[in-house]
């Protein structure tokens, strides 16, 4: 059986406002690209928030906490991560294009999801 090379992180569950959930998809996330693993992650339902300027900018992960979640995503896009922000959430949040955070790699639907998971060769991790 061949290895997957490719990990897809899917935040769906994770609430923003509850930024202790944030660290662990996102650190996990570097972690896998410093090993070499080409990882995305997909902001869909609350978690599409994250990809809208100014919103991460304004959490932390644990309160008094110096850095933002912001700089956790900033970390892990210059370690090689790739984030996407889910299709509806433009429409759920009242985003446009250029509402999006210059770390966020596009816009993807379900489809896009599915086939990878499916197809794609990659381990999947869900929060």
């Amino acid at each position: 059986m061949a290895l997957a090379e490719k990990l897809l992180i899917v935040m769906a569950n994770t609430d923003p406002r509850n930024g202790e959930e944030l660290g662990a998809p996102l650190f996990q996330a570097s972690v896998a690209a410093a090993m070499g693993y080409d990882v995305e992650v997909i902001c869909t339902a609350t978690a599409g928030r994250l990809m809208k300027k100014g919103e991460a900018e304004a959490l932390v992960v644990k309160q008094g906490s110096p850095k933002s979640v912001y700089e956790f995503i900033k970390d892990a896009h210059e370690a090689g991560v790739k984030f996407f922000c889910c299709s509806p959430n433009l429409d759920l949040f009242d985003m446009t294009k250029d509402d999006l955070i210059p770390e966020c790699a596009g816009i993807v639907g379900g489809a896009y999801m599915i086939e990878e998971v499916m197809e794609g060769g990659c381990k999947v991790l869900s929060y």
